[in-house]
């Protein structure tokens, strides 16, 4: 029999998940989602879980009955596993489900200050998070992703504090040794570690130490050490009898402590991406006016910005501690932030009135000497802080990206040079689709399919080309339709293959999947994928809700339509964003709504054919004739001939019910048959 010390059940969610009796034995449940329940509450433990949380982390796709039949059959599986051990351990009731503390030991809380060892939360770190359980659900592996995040935090924070406690150079090693392995690019511990080995006279310790620094935070961040650190080995260096050559791009002065400022026109510095494609986006830490804001939430919403940003695949972001040193004043110091290597800078400041915060965000091009080319105040409740972090930091990435893939595009137009690689060419076909006028239009396909010849491995190119030959088919556009729906179905599988974590082109790939294969389900799949991989990307939102809408579910699609426009309201794809408002409520019978919806996406847009249709369609249910006169003749200037029958032949929707709601429409509007 176990001793009152020894744990009745032991469970490792870090690496490959495990789970034990007192005696050792496995108890480790067969099923998947039932390890995962396991885990849910193992992490959760003593608080219990409700049912309807666990439901929506491991059958989000599921109706809400079934999801409910799903966990009581995994609650099952889990005591019959468990034996003897549920009653001791379940507690099951009618809402909630949970863990007993009391002979409970799971690895991940029984590490630092939910226990006693105090490093071993840093040591579990070398494994990632239950790994053999990714792919289970969207919305599971989301949580897992949060949940290791937030395990991260902790760990870090112990780390910086071991390090800080550490008596003599031996503890200091070997603290900032663990540090590392939670966070690589931790300068703190690197520069403690060069400075101990200096300390004790190894010099070449020192220098090792600092060559591994420089590695792994080229390897991670794409940075070269801070000045601070560099200014450390320039003087140990400097007292060296055989001084070792420093082959960091870029040279920092030691008696400023800042890098050196090249004449204009100079290759970038040290901070230039290793990856020419990718924007360089400085994030600086959020600013308040001191006392008038908790430090934690700004530095929190710093680190959660950072986070979301570096979920977009066109951006590398530069991680907070190195760009401490930089002057706060972005637009005066544009030149110098310009000479670190940056396309673009972020800055913001926080502040508070009675439980309410202000955010304020703005985006500085550096290209541009400065100039403000997004900006955009948040508010919100102090009452939970992690829950406004969140929103913040969502709400200003997902406004950040789709400005600067359009800047970016229209600089290179603006240059008037010829695009020479297909980087470029993808750029510079962006604004033309958003425009959508014809002739801009089809210079922008011929840049996309140079783009794809030239480079058959980039995944951007791919999708945004089956994208293109969407508006081709949408708009009324291409000679042959079959040709189109054929190539962009081809374009955006090969898209998914090249890269199949890259969210956007996942959703480029899952709307033309929707809209010209006519296979929402499949289309569905693909954008739960992208939504999973980058929250804030709005586009995936509003796709994935139209997939909804055609499979004939706007209860659904509804929500994640109105979720893209909340996320990013002056989105450049704003007209698409309300033109796909229009259709839930057009299938709802919700017909105010949706012409309300149909008017304020011509507005935006007028070249863009398909808001007039559902527009049309909607005033036609309404008995508006005079008004739907006027916009049927429009839509008839930008698609001559377009007939009921053509709009029928053409449409995503599944359901004959939803077809004929549309195609009556459309009649009565007074659209010839």
């Amino acid at each position: 029999m176990s001793s009152p010390e020894t744990p009745l059940l032991r469970i490792r969610v870090f690496g490959q998940m495990r789970a034990q009796d007192a005696l050792g034995r496995s108890v480790l449940p067969r099923a998947r989602k039932t390890r995962a329940l396991l885990a849910i509450l193992a992490l959760a433990a003593p608080e219990p879980v409700l049912r309807s949380q666990i439901t929506a982390l491991l059958w989000s796709q599921r109706e809400k009955e079934q999801a409910r039949a799903s966990l009581r059959q995994a609650v099952h599986e889990l005591q019959d596993t468990l034996g003897s051990l549920a009653s001791r351990m379940i507690v099951a009731e009618r809402n909630h489900v949970g863990l007993h503390r009391a002979g409970l030991w799971v690895d991940a809380r029984a590490a630092g200050p939910l226990g006693h060892e105090e490093g071993g939360l840093l040591d579990l770190f070398r494994a990632p998070l239950l790994e053999d359980l990714a792919g289970l659900d969207p919305a599971f592996d989301r949580w897992v992703q949060e949940e290791r995040l937030r395990l991260l935090r902790v760990a870090r924070t112990l780390g910086e504090g071991m390090l800080a406690g550490a008596l003599d150079a031996a503890e200091r090693i070997a603290a900032a040794e663990r540090l590392l392995l939670v966070d690589r690019a931790h300068e703190g511990a690197w520069t403690a570690l060069i400075r101990v080995h200096a300390e004790r006279g190894d010099r070449t310790a020192a220098l090792a130490c600092f060559e591994r620094c420089r590695a792994a935070l080229a390897e991670t961040t794409h940075l070269v050490p801070s000045a601070a650190i560099q200014t450390l080995v320039a003087e140990l260096r400097a007292t060296a009898p055989a001084p070792v050559p420093n082959s960091a791009a870029g040279t920092v002065s030691a008696s400023a402590g800042a890098p050196e400022v090249a004449s204009p026109g100079a290759p970038r510095g040290p901070l230039s991406p290793a990856r020419p494609n990718a924007v360089r986006l400085g994030i600086m830490p959020f600013r308040a006016p001191e006392g008038d804001v908790d430090p934690k939430l700004t530095q929190g919403l710093t680190e959660e910005v950072v986070g979301a940003l570096a979920r977009f695949r066109g951006l590398s972001c530069i991680p907070i501690s190195s760009i401490a040193v930089l002057p706060t004043d972005l637009t005066r110091d544009a030149p110098l932030w310009e000479q670190l290597g940056l396309d673009y800078a972020l800055e913001g400041s926080v502040q508070r009135s009675g439980d309410r915060v202000r955010v304020r965000a703005r985006l500085i091009d550096v290209w541009a000497a400065g100039e403000v080319v997004w900006a955009d105040r948040f508010g919100g409740a102090i009452g939970d802080m992690f829950d406004l972090q969140d929103e913040v930091a969502a709400a200003i990435v997902a406004q950040i990206d789709p400005h600067i893939l359009l800047r970016q595009g229209e600089r290179l137009g603006a240059r008037r040079i010829r695009a020479t690689t297909a980087h470029e060419r993808l750029l510079q076909s962006i604004p033309a689709i958003y425009r959508l006028e014809r002739n801009g239009f089809f210079t922008a396909g011929g840049l996309l399919d140079s783009a794809v010849a030239e480079d058959p491995g980039n995944a951007p190119a791919h999708a945004w080309y089956a994208y293109w030959h969407l508006f081709l088919v949408g708009q009324g556009w291409a000679n042959d339709l079959r040709a189109a729906t054929m190539r962009a179905a081809e374009l955006a599988g090969r898209a998914v293959t090249l890269d199949p974590g890259d969210a956007r082109a996942l959703t480029l790939a899952g709307h033309v999947r929707a809209f010209l294969a006519r296979e929402p389900e499949e289309a569905c799949t693909l954008h739960q994928r992208a939504v999973a991989l980058n929250p804030n990307l709005a586009l995936a939102r509003c796709f994935f809700g139209l997939a909804q809408c055609y499979r004939g579910r706007p209860e659904d699609g509804l929500p994640l339509i109105e979720q893209s426009i909340r996320l990013s309201p002056y989105d450049p794809h704003m007209f698409f964003f309300e033109m796909s408002l229009s259709m839930p409520h057009l299938l709802r019978g919700e017909y105010e709504k949706a012409a309300e919806a149909g008017r304020r996406a011509i507005e935006l847009n007028p070249g863009f054919s398909s808001s007039y249709k559902g527009h049309l369609c909607a005033l036609g249910h309404l008995g508006r004739e005079e008004e739907a006169a006027k916009v049927r003749a429009a839509l008839l200037r930008l698609e001559p001939g377009f007939s009921v029958a053509e709009a029928v032949d053409r449409s995503p929707l599944v359901r004959r019910e939803d077809r004929a709601r549309y195609a009556e429409g459309l009649r009565r509007a007074g659209l010839l048959d």
